[in-house]
Parts: structure tokens; sequence; C-alpha cells
């Protein structure tokens, strides 16, 4: 086993880091406060490859790996998770769903502009009574021959508003259960398709997150992905590498956060000298970096098993599950390090708690997680 990131791993981390630290830094704080994102660093993500990470070059992406994405994702959440959820829900969700699962029709028309940043995509699964329970689905796609009707509505969107090509996951054939899911390209802007209130959430403000509504929305028969009925699994495929994404989101969190105490701890003093001295606080520290890379071994590993075409599907929900713990402990005991300093927005580390808490929740609860590790162990 090699511990070490190769060259070109590490150029991309030095990229991320610096397009973080140089880009999204400055205006982090407003644009938490504003609930807006600015669609200038959209457009600069996209033209430094980091919205079609994974995708192949001849449809506009940058052909790298896995591992080359949750690195970039780990420097980016350091500083904005709101960033880095707009590009794993590009990347994990929409590209790849579309690259693996697309027809080349597909790929020409919609993922070459997703990959280049030119547009960015929405995943649409959750829905007022179906989240964990994804087989639940009350949007409906009715056959109608050469297109589909599509109704319903659809929660917690992230990019809800700002993507203009959505993957619409709904019931064609609801007497077959899950087996009669399937999973739909829908454009913004198509006749019936409304985009609904935004939700004025605890974390991840900067990022748009909306309820997407459906009233005979006609869908051409050749956005739909796949042969009839393959919704729900290329739904649950797709979320299975999403969740090493956010697995990797949730590690930039504690990384970000624990990287501010370590500073601040050498710099603030109490009783004449740095609170780093205080075996209190070194103690903290001590335990925050261990587990930052517990977590981070073990998202890395989900990333090398995807990238060596293993079953990867137990290890990206141990990463996920443990990194979102990780994330949302370390970033308590960072607003702790910093006592009264850190309950002020000034600081970062109450926006890093804040933004933790959504890690444990989304693309898969963490009892999802335990589901899932559990069903893998058991077969």
């Amino acid at each position: 086993m090699d511990f070490d990131l190769s060259e070109e791993h590490v150029a991309v981390q030095e990229a991320s880091r610096d397009f973080a630290q140089n880009d999204l830094l400055p205006g982090v704080i407003t644009r938490d406060n504003e609930q807006k994102f600015d669609p200038a660093l959209i457009k600069k993500m996209g033209e430094l490859g980091f919205l079609g990470m994974m995708v192949k070059p001849e449809y506009g992406g940058g052909g790298m790996d896995t591992l080359s994405y949750v690195i970039a994702m780990e420097e980016i959440s350091k500083v904005d998770a709101s960033a880095s959820v707009i590009m794993s829900v590009n990347n994990s969700l929409v590209c790849w769903g579309l690259q693996i699962y697309g027809n080349e029709d597909q790929k020409q028309k919609y993922l070459v502009p997703l990959a280049t940043g030119s547009v960015i995509g929405a995943f649409c699964l959750s829905e007022p009574e179906a989240g964990s329970d994804a087989t639940s689905q009350h949007t409906t796609a009715i056959d109608a021959g050469d297109h589909y009707l599509l109704n319903g509505t659809k929660n917690w969107i992230t990019n809800g508003n700002s993507s203009s090509i959505c993957l619409v996951i709904a019931h064609t054939h609801p007497e077959k259960g899950h087996k009669g899911i399937n999973a739909f390209i829908v454009e913004k802007g198509t006749e019936g398709f409304v985009v609904g209130k935004k939700e004025d959430k605890m974390g991840i403000r900067a990022s748009d997150t909306h309820t997407l509504m459906f009233t005979d929305v006609k869908v051409s028969r050749e956005n739909r992905i796949g042969d009839d009925g393959f919704g729900f699994k290329f739904a649950m495929s797709t979320l299975n590498g999403g969740r090493i994404g956010i697995a990797a989101q949730a590690l930039g969190i504690a990384s970000g956060a624990f990287e501010l105490s370590l500073k601040y701890a050498q710099e603030r003093k109490t009783f004449g000298k740095p609170i780093s001295e205080h075996q209190a606080i070194q103690f903290k520290l001590s335990e925050m970096a261990t587990r930052i890379e517990a977590a981070r071994l073990l998202v890395y590993k989900a990333a090398r098993l995807k990238d060596q075409g293993k079953d990867y599907i137990k290890a990206a929900a141990m990463a996920k599950l443990y990194a979102s713990d990780v994330a949302m402990w370390v970033t308590t005991e960072a607003v702790q390090i910093h006592g009264g300093y850190g309950y002020v927005k000034e600081y970062h580390v109450e926006r890093h708690m804040r933004d933790a808490k959504i890690t444990q929740i989304y693309e898969g609860t963490s009892e999802i997680q335990k589901l899932v590790i559990a069903r893998e162990l058991l077969k």
C-alpha cells in the first residue's frame, strides 16, 4: 500500500487549494449571509475543470480518477461547503450518471455542456414522502407514445433554480414497485416545469435548494435513461458514487475547522501562554487530527476501489457514515476551542459547524448508511 499522492494528485490538490483560498474565501461569509452563490464562481469552477472532473475528455471533462475528485472536494470544502455541494451534485450524480448510463445522443447533447460547466445540473429523487424510502415515488411519468407526461413534486433539490438540466426519477408503472421507476432528463424551461420556494437552510446556505413541481410536463422518450424500469437502479447506483463525494465534503469541512483551530490555538493566549500549550487544548487537537486522518483513509479507500472497478458500496457507506460524524464532532470542538470567538461569523468555524450537519442527512442519512453496511456484511 502506497499512501503518498502522485504528482498528478498533488497538482490537483494545489490547484483546488489555490482556487478555494484565492477565489472562494474572500466572499464566503457574505454569500452565506445573503444565501446566494456568485454565478461567476460557478463559471470559473467550470473553466478550471472542477465540474466535470471524472468525465472523459471526448465529452469535455478532465478524465480524472475518483481520488483526484475527492482531493479537490476536500480542499474546496475546507473553505466553502456550498461551493463543494454544487460541485458534488454536478460531478457525482449528474455527469457520472449520464456518462455511465446515458446513450451517445444524450451524452453529446447534455453531458458535454455539464462537464464543461456551461450549465449545471440537478438530481431529483427526494419527495415530500420519499426521502430515505426512495421506492415510494409519487411523481409519475405516464407513457404517451413518443413522450411521457411528468407530474409530481421534488423536494430538497440542490441547484434547483440555478440548474438547466435535471435528472428526474418518476414512476411509470406503480404496480411494478421499484421495477416500474424510470429516470428522465428534463430541461429547465419546459412547459409545466415550475421552480418552487427556496429553502431557508441552517447550513450550506449559499447553494440554492428548491422544491420543483411538474404538471403535465412533456418529456421525449429519447430523454429516458436506459431501458423501461431502469430508473431505481440508476438512482441507487448513482447515489453509491455520490456518497464518496459527500464523504469528501464532510472530510473537508472537518479539515477546514481543524486548521483554523490549530492556528487559533497557537495565537490565542491565556494565563500568559498560547492555549496550544494547555493540555486540555492539546488533547482536543490530537483527537481531532486522528479522527480526520481516519476519515481521510476511509474516503481514499472508497475512491481507490471505485477507480479499480471493484465493489465499493460498503466502503462508500462507511466513508460517508464516519466522515460525516467526524465533521459534526470536529466542528463542535472547533467552536469550543475558539470560545466566544467561535460563536461569531468572522472566525468561520460556526459556519463549518452549521454546514457539517447536512452531511449526516443528504445522499443517504447515517441510518441508511448503517443499513447499507449491514446488508453488505450479511450477504
